[in-house]
């Protein structure tokens, strides 16, 4: 049997074995396309693994997670629409104050009536009602007003046009916050009641993104976000990258984009390995040993004195937290913000497939799971493709039945997935980097 320490070597040159050979038969590019987005799929693997591997929560939300990183994208870095400002902006934010307010009335009647529970309800629900009423007659005219300002270009109040890379560490305040809400309401259901609150909880929060135009243009996109690294414009035009291609016969084209490429590699590697130790830190900690015992029996755990659900509160916290910030680097990356590409096949059950495949409970198994399945989930068209073609080299181009599996080459990464979840479980149920046994 291998050890520990030979299982991560041996997986992660496998890893780093593939990406090369992408790189030399591909192309560069290609290869660091896939790296930046194995990088950021690990990010939320790490987050899912806090969760459900050293903790036992079952979060299906990360989708909603993700959205919001992406939401905080354009509320930073975007420019601010002045117009929109002038004509709603004001409105709006006497709507926010007053829906809090109502929030904090709704609870301090609730604390206050906790001796009479059918006065409580009634009152709360009152309370809730009238808050809602003032809310949208004062918010709905505002919101008409700019949503109907020029929707081919704005429509929304834009952002504070700060550095999109700010947008990051406030992403994941907000994903924060969100599930700390979520947590206080959820975190008391049973861990299958549970997943399905996450993941009805999350299709909440990307229905509000994709349909509240005046926040984030909705299905509309915001596109043009701006890059916290070079354009290869402006690369192509310095004198320095002229030099350095014309003296080693280099494409300008290619070289700009394999440098925007590495430049973003850089960044999200540098997230990664900050995320990466601290959470091996508190792996390895009094903290750590104390969440895997809630993991394994809550019952004991909370018998010796431990409060459960305050832990659990904790955790769903903090991974959620790390979803939001990989889910604000991917916007980042991809330079627009799409509400309707949020998909839960996408952003929650590949990520879980990711970490059970790599490893529940090993935070080196949740970032090879990263990099292995989005890797997969990529070349797997392109292998599908050539596989078909080969398969059917020996039937004629104007045959029916290879003109349809040559079409149907794309639905390849589904089965492939299907396959390597498949296969991982009948010969390593615990993942290929499993967690480690500690005394």
């Amino acid at each position: 049997m291998l050890n520990h320490q030979t299982k991560v070597f041996l997986t992660y040159s496998f890893m780093i074995l593939l990406l090369l050979i992408v790189g030399f038969l591909q192309s560069w590019n290609v290869a660091l396309a896939i790296l930046n987005l194995c990088i950021i799929s690990a990010i939320m693997s790490l987050g899912i693994n806090i969760q459900w591997g050293n903790s036992g929560i079952v979060n299906f939300g990360a989708m909603g997670f993700t959205a919001l990183g992406g939401l905080c994208c354009v509320l930073i870095s975007m420019p601010i629409t002045k117009s929109a400002w002038q004509i709603g902006g004001f409105y709006i934010l006497i709507a926010i104050v007053i829906f809090f307010i109502f929030i904090f009335l709704t609870n301090i009647v609730w604390k206050l009536l906790k001796n009479s529970p059918k006065k409580r309800v009634f009152y709360s629900i009152l309370i809730f009602l009238i808050g809602f009423i003032i809310l949208r007659l004062i918010a709905d005219p505002a919101i008409l007003r700019i949503e109907s300002f020029e929707p081919a270009k704005t429509g929304y109040l834009g952002g504070i046009n700060l550095p999109i890379i700010f947008s990051w560490p406030i992403a994941g305040l907000l994903a924060a916050v969100t599930a700390f809400l979520i947590g206080k309401i959820a975190l008391g259901l049973r861990s299958d009641y549970l997943a399905i609150a996450t993941l009805g909880i999350s299709e909440i929060i990307l229905y509000f993104i994709k349909n509240e135009d005046w926040l984030s243009r909705g299905v509309k996109n915001v596109n043009g976000l701006p890059r916290p690294v070079p354009y290869e414009i402006d690369l192509q035009n310095s004198s320095w990258l002229i030099e350095l291609t014309e003296k080693f016969n280099l494409s300008p084209v290619i070289t700009s984009s394999i440098i925007v490429k590495l430049s973003y590699s850089l960044l999200f590697l540098s997230v990664l390995i900050i995320i990466f130790i601290l959470f091996e830190t508190a792996l390895k900690s009094p903290w750590g040993r104390m969440m895997r015992a809630i993991r394994d029996n809550e019952i004991s755990a909370s018998a010796m004195g431990k409060n459960v659900k305050k832990r659990h509160l904790q955790v769903f916290i903090i991974g959620s937290a790390v979803v939001g910030i990989a889910g604000a680097m991917m916007t980042t990356l991809d330079g627009q913000f799409t509400p309707a590409s949020y998909q839960p096949i996408r952003y929650t059950f590949l990520i879980w497939i990711m970490v059970i495949v790599g490893g529940s409970g090993n935070n080196y198994g949740a970032v090879f799971g990263g990099f292995l399945i989005w890797f997969f989930w990529v070349e797997s068209e392109p292998l599908g493709l050539w596989l078909i073609e080969f398969l059917t080299s020996y039937l004629d181009n104007e045959n029916i039945i290879k003109i349809h599996l040559l079409e149907s080459a794309a639905h390849m990464r589904l089965i492939m997935m299907g396959l390597i979840l498949l296969l991982a479980l009948r010969f390593a149920p615990k993942g290929v980097i499993p967690e480690e046994k500690r005394i």
